[in-house]
């Protein structure tokens, strides 16, 4: 090739006078439309989806429990093999109980049966027909926090906030139960709760905090 066509050839400019640069900004903002776009358009059809598909799923054996959940009955078709963890979390919609290790040793899924604290992954729903169940979300609610959740807030008692709705319910818990006034008193009846961030003396705290007050 000529010098002259190279020179040519370097002087063209680039196609459709975009450069490639500008050329891949805009197909990546195209992309990003484009995938949007179906995403809102699907999502008010999602519900429907869902529903269906749950209504095709038949549990095989499923018995029904009627359980008293914050204070409200509650009927459910469950398999009779079902956590009562598994229960609040996938068929009551209550996901403020965590599910953490699945063997009771980490306490993240704490949850209280007629006043008394559970790790609620070790025991059927089907064992609690009639009882009283309360989780995190019947503890309290934004503008009318329990004070131990005002604590927890006040003194930093979280930070990942994974295990702290287990550690809320133990502590709320603790308040009923014969306990020393000391810091080491505490922390002996929150040991069934595990902090992976490692919270433990603020949450000590928040604890001594409200038995001080009440």
């Amino acid at each position: 090739m000529s010098e002259e066509k190279k020179g040519e050839e370097q002087e063209k400019p680039p196609i459709g006078n975009v450069s490639r640069r500008s050329f891949l900004s805009q197909l990546g903002a195209a992309g990003v439309a484009v995938t949007a776009r179906p995403l809102v358009a699907s999502a008010p059809a999602a519900p429907a989806v869902v529903a269906s598909e749950a209504a095709e799923e038949k549990i095989e054996g499923a018995i029904r429990v009627s359980l008293r959940i914050n204070g409200k009955a509650v009927s459910l078709e469950i398999d009779p093999r079902t956590s009562l963890l598994d229960c609040l979390r996938e068929h009551a919609a209550l996901t403020g109980t965590k599910k953490g290790c699945d063997h009771g040793q980490c306490g993240a899924c704490t949850v209280h049966v007629n006043g008394r604290r559970i790790n609620s992954c070790l025991t059927l729903a089907a064992m609690h027909e009639g009882d009283e169940i309360t989780t995190i979300e019947g503890l309290g609610e934004p503008g009318n926090l329990h004070p131990m959740q005002a604590a927890f807030v006040e003194h930093d008692g979280y930070q990942c906030g994974y295990c702290t709705s287990g550690q809320i319910m133990s502590a709320v818990a603790l308040l009923k139960e014969p306990c020393g006034p000391k810091d080491a008193d505490v922390k002996e009846l929150m040991s069934g709760n595990i902090c992976r961030c490692g919270a433990y003396p603020n949450i000590v705290a928040a604890v001594q905090a409200v038995r001080m007050r009440a």
